[in-house]
């Protein structure tokens, strides 16, 4: 290597690690995997070209996983966080504990646990709270959605309303099996969630 172009990379060398983008990571079920859509397609893309578009140097991991609960989330954690290093984690669980009438009880455990162990790790949490369908009945569905914000308060953590809140009950929005929302709801979902992470980026 010349000596000329030794000293160009040298004075190119505190911009390059400037512009290193820092991980942000998702830790989700099918809402933030994009069920039945492409990636590009999904929230999760969607925000990643927003923060291209804006020259913040972050990037997305997106360790989503269709059908995933709390519990499953848990127990990836600690190889995402030590494989990826996240400054950033956004936890949406939670949705396939309700369906499945699991405890939520173990599900506030669950989640608590997931933003220690993040915290921990060094990483700041946005938690997106979830909701399930009334026919679920109206003290657990009640019992379910106090979760989150309880451990919003409880863990001090920015907390996202149900990102679900206009889209679950417009068919225009909605994929045929009416819950998961299709690829003209996915830049709305984007839109929620952008207030709550921009201004965590450095």
């Amino acid at each position: 290597m010349s000596k000329f172009l030794f000293a160009i990379i040298m004075l190119c060398l505190p911009e390059l690690v400037i512009a290193q983008s820092q991980p942000i990571l998702v830790l989700g079920d099918s809402i933030s995997a994009g069920y039945g859509l492409e990636v590009s397609q999904g929230w999760v893309s969607i925000l990643e070209k927003k923060l291209i578009e804006t020259n913040r140097h972050y990037s997305i991991i997106n360790a989503s996983i269709s059908g995933e609960t709390s519990a499953g989330g848990l127990s990836r954690l600690n190889a995402l966080l030590s494989t990826h290093k996240p400054s950033i984690i956004l936890v949406q669980l939670g949705a396939n504990d309700g369906l499945r009438g699991l405890s939520p009880v173990q599900m506030k455990n669950n989640l608590s646990e997931i933003v220690h162990l993040s915290q921990q790790s060094g990483a700041k949490v946005i938690l997106l709270a979830m909701k399930i369908p009334p026919n679920y009945g109206k003290r657990y569905v009640e019992q379910f959605y106090a979760v989150y914000p309880q451990l919003a308060q409880a863990l001090t953590v920015q907390l996202v309303p149900f990102i679900l809140e206009d889209v679950a009950l417009n068919k225009d929005l909605m994929q045929a099996d009416g819950l998961h929302p299709n690829a003209k709801a996915q830049s709305i979902l984007a839109d929620k969630i952008e207030p709550y992470l921009f201004p965590l980026l450095k």
